[in-house]
């Protein structure tokens, strides 16, 4: 399984660093400031032997320039030919072409048939190396350790965290509109190395990740039973979460792993439960004659946000992990769903329907600062990236026959569709991978 394949990955070799200046770098990015300019950079072909070298630094410069912040310069403009991508390159030709960074690298052959993955990330103006680093793997994990460079050069340029080696689980949609086949299907955040994590005809919902993401919950209607259930990524072993009456839905990880958060349907109405996944102990959180639903917890696990339209219409609502102080944050025309609490713990993304279009936002956790993404025919299921810059969610396009998935950062303007085999929605991010 990939799973396993990672974690020999990380067995059989981890970072290494080369060393590097220890002067301040001077190129830098300032995510915070709103839309940014993406910054230049020039990203050459990694030697290797064989094709494997150019894959990696493909993969690389795909990332970066799919974030929006970077803008890979076009090969043909290169003025030098890197020969030994250990040795400082010509600054001068690179700064002629405008360049505020270089990366170069090489990809080696180990003779017990592991690659050796190597960077170097290079400030032009400085005249300096930033960071060298060099990953041992397995040659079918070359994608894999393209995203782990690509989340390192993010990082040291931005100041924060990359989110490019994660993945995503999403119900993958297949057939006629009337005999629609879901299954669960996992792949890179990228839409690669797609594969089935489930095969029945039974209804799948909701799938999120464990914080540990080895791990993932979801709902099915397997028996036409509507249950959660878990599902283990490295065995595939699957039990049932609870046995309840009524319907189980909207089932959440809370940040540390050990209760998950859903909505219990008792009597035609809906209230929010814990469980502990230990005991197998449930606490109730709400109880209202409406329909309380799509827990999710702060990223402390303080307080939980959810919908419910205990007022006359959809809304968001915020309380305590407790049940304690439930308090409505969403007052804009239309009506909200779908809450999920960014990891930085700072935004609360949510989809709205007004005016006959479903719109993904974002607002402050006390409902302040309400701001618009994106709006279309069918817009759903925000979920974030865990660096909490970029939210990934599905759409149908009017006449389209299914849904498809996009990502959208946090300045609204890099919007993307992310390529699946088939129709596609309901995407979870992990954390980042181990």
């Amino acid at each position: 399984m990939k799973s396993m394949i990672i974690r020999t990955l990380f067995m059989m070799g981890a970072l290494v660093a080369f060393a590097a200046s220890p002067a301040r770098a001077t190129v830098e990015l300032n995510i915070n400031k709103g839309n940014v300019t993406p910054l230049p950079i020039a990203i050459t072909d990694f030697l290797a032997k064989d094709g494997v070298g150019k894959q990696v630094s493909d993969v690389v410069a795909a990332d970066l320039k799919r974030s929006g912040l970077f803008a890979p310069i076009d090969s043909k403009a290169f003025i030098e030919k890197i020969t030994n991508p250990s040795a400082a390159p010509r600054f001068q030709d690179w700064r002629t072409i405008n360049a505020q960074a270089l990366v170069t690298g090489q990809v080696v052959k180990e003779a017990d048939g592991r690659l050796r993955a190597e960077f170097r990330l290079w400030d032009v103006f400085a005249g300096q190396q930033i960071i060298g680093q060099q990953y041992f793997t397995q040659p079918e994990n070359y994608r894999r350790v393209a995203h782990i460079i690509a989340d390192a050069i993010y990082e040291k340029i931005t100041g924060e965290k990359g989110y490019f080696d994660t993945r995503v689980v999403f119900v993958s949609e297949s057939g006629p509109k009337n005999a629609r086949k879901r299954q669960l299907a996992i792949m890179d955040q990228d839409g690669f190395n797609v594969r089935s994590i489930t095969n029945s005809n039974d209804i799948v919902l909701t799938p999120r990740f464990s914080p540990n993401h080895q791990e993932i919950t979801y709902m099915s209607f397997e028996g036409n039973q509507p249950r959660v259930y878990l599902l283990q990524l490295e065995t595939g072993q699957r039990e049932v979460v609870g046995n309840f009456p009524g319907m189980t839905f909207s089932p959440r990880f809370s940040p540390d792993g050990q209760r998950v958060i859903m909505s219990l349907e008792e009597g035609g109405n809906a209230n929010i439960f814990t469980m502990d996944l230990r005991s197998r102990t449930t606490t109730r959180l709400t109880s209202t004659a409406a329909i309380d639903t799509s827990p999710s917890y702060s990223p402390d696990g303080k307080r939980v946000t959810f919908e419910s339209d205990r007022g006359g219409s959809q809304q968001i609502y915020v309380m305590n992990s407790d049940g304690s102080g439930q308090t409505r944050i969403s007052h804009g025309d239309g009506s909200y769903s779908t809450p999920v609490w960014s990891p930085r713990n700072d935004l609360i993304a949510f989809t709205k329907q007004a005016g006959g279009k479903f719109s993904i936002g974002v607002m402050k956790p006390d409902g302040s600062q309400e701001r618009i993404l994106t709006t279309n025919f069918h817009n759903e299921g925000p979920t974030w990236a865990p660096n909490g810059r970029v939210i990934m969610f599905f759409r149908q396009n009017a006449g389209e026959a299914g849904p498809r998935l996009y990502s959208i950062d946090l300045s609204g303007y890099n919007e993307q569709q992310i390529p699946t085999p088939a129709f596609a929605s309901d995407p979870a991010w992990s954390p980042l991978l181990d």
